[in-house]
């Protein structure tokens, strides 16, 4: 049995202004174009794989059991995934789905409210986009093709030209 841990995040793009740090003396300066956010679907299996899908539309309850099954099929073993408890990852709409999946070898645990230092796919968002980071992508407004081509370079290249540890 494989561990994966699941989560989803959005890119926007024009980042938050809420979240910049710029040099004392300095301005902040972006522009703020307003358009849709790419949406990623990622799970991070235990053997350091990096399995994806992206949306130019919110993420339902819909898309998320559909990557579960195409992950679980792609993975051909049982794998227990390790998310928070979003109301998509619980939804009713798709409990059906996921009691099927189960039965093909998909366990679900739920971590406990307000812990995602405990989901390691979390410490992709960060070195992305999250806080002072920034560290795999500018922090910088983009179009809708060049901010898909960024997610892309940096999910493509992941474990290769991107690496993350865990201490």
């Amino acid at each position: 049995m494989g561990l994966t841990y699941l989560d989803e995040a959005g890119f926007a793009q024009a980042q938050p202004n809420r979240s910049a740090w710029t040099e004392t003396g300095e301005v902040h300066r972006i522009t703020a174009e307003r358009g849709k956010r790419l949406n990623v679907l990622a799970a991070l299996i235990s053997r350091g794989e990096l399995f994806t899908a992206k949306f130019w539309e919110t993420t339902t309850a819909a898309l998320l059991g559909g990557f579960l099954g195409l992950l679980l099929e792609s993975v051909g073993r049982p794998l227990t995934f390790i998310l928070d408890n979003a109301s998509i990852h619980q939804a009713k709409a798709i409990q059906p789905l996921l009691a099927l999946l189960k039965q093909k070898g998909l366990t679900l645990y739920f971590l406990p409210p307000d812990s995602p230092e405990l989901n390691r796919v979390e410490k992709l968002w960060h070195k992305m986009k999250y806080k002072m980071k920034y560290e795999w992508m500018a922090f910088k407004a983009r179009n809708a093709p060049t901010l898909e081509a960024n997610v892309d370079k940096i999910l493509g290249g992941f474990g290769s030209d991107y690496r993350m540890t865990f201490c």
